[in-house]
């Protein structure tokens, strides 16, 4: 445990204490809106706005947030369009998110290191600001979505229904995405662009399958989301494994053990 007493690790486990609990919680919204490939579209999107900001020198995280932003906006009007549907709208900017993206990173020249970090995330190199920053943040998603609880979780389940019950469904959908926008910006620090939707997506398959109310099932899959994080950061450190794979190692055990746990009772 001689590893807790280095500055890099403390700072890895504070940043992997927040965003394993801002994941599950936008996850649970973008699953049951089956919107489960935003965090894949909006991470590609974020490599763009990353390196855009390598190349006018400009804080990564800067870049990835207001990439993430617009394309999240873009998506949701795209939409609401009578055009394009859902998938079809998600599939159109992932498609030119990964394009921008990979053209900008070969101008940058990067090395296969530094790709590397963005793929597949370094959360040991979090430094003193970015791990203000993913607090900060992150704490606004939390405060927002549990201002907007009740909200959010009538939009999530009928958006007509909603509607008529005068609810301004345009606006809480356009703050679900900037929250999820939000969300996947900070996490691609901790877990990279290829391992973001993981993250989202296997904590909420878990807590499906433990939670019965709305609100058990966000409390499992948050939990979920903190433990895998948390555990998967402990065996990255100490069998020198990558932590974004051993914290999605992890969260894929969990759903095991709770698929395991539904089958027992059933």
């Amino acid at each position: 445990m001689n590893w807790l007493s280095f500055a890099f690790m403390q700072r890895a486990l504070l940043a992997g204490l927040m965003v394993g609990m801002i994941c599950p919680v936008m996850g649970s919204f973008l699953v049951l809106r089956n919107m489960t490939l935003i965090a894949d579209t909006l991470s590609h999107v974020a490599l763009a706005g990353v390196a855009v900001a390598l190349l006018i020198g400009v804080y990564p995280l800067w870049g990835a947030l207001a990439a993430t932003v617009m394309a999240a906006f873009f998506v949701e009007k795209l939409r609401r369009s009578q055009e394009l549907g859902g998938d079809l709208a998600i599939g159109v900017v992932l498609s030119g998110g990964l394009a921008v993206g990979a053209i900008l990173l070969s101008l940058r020249n990067l090395n296969s290191l530094d790709l590397f970090g963005f793929l597949f995330g370094n959360i040991l190199a979090v430094t003193k600001l970015d791990l203000i920053l993913i607090w900060l943040l992150g704490g606004i998603v939390v405060a927002v979505v549990w201002l907007l609880y009740k909200p959010l979780l009538a939009v999530t389940f009928d958006e007509e229904a909603a509607l008529a019950r005068g609810l301004p469904v345009a606006k809480l959908n356009g703050v679900l995405m900037f929250l999820a926008a939000l969300t996947v910006a900070l996490a691609m620090r901790m877990v990279g662009v290829l391992l973001i939707s993981s993250l989202m997506v296997l904590p909420v398959a878990v807590g499906l399958r433990i939670g019965g109310s709305f609100r058990s099932f966000l409390i499992s899959a948050t939990a979920a989301g903190v433990i895998s994080s948390l555990a998967g950061l402990f065996l990255a450190a100490t069998l020198n494994l990558a932590p974004g794979g051993s914290i999605v190692l992890v969260s894929l055990g969990l759903l095991g053990l709770a698929s395991l746990k539904k089958k027992q009772k059933g």
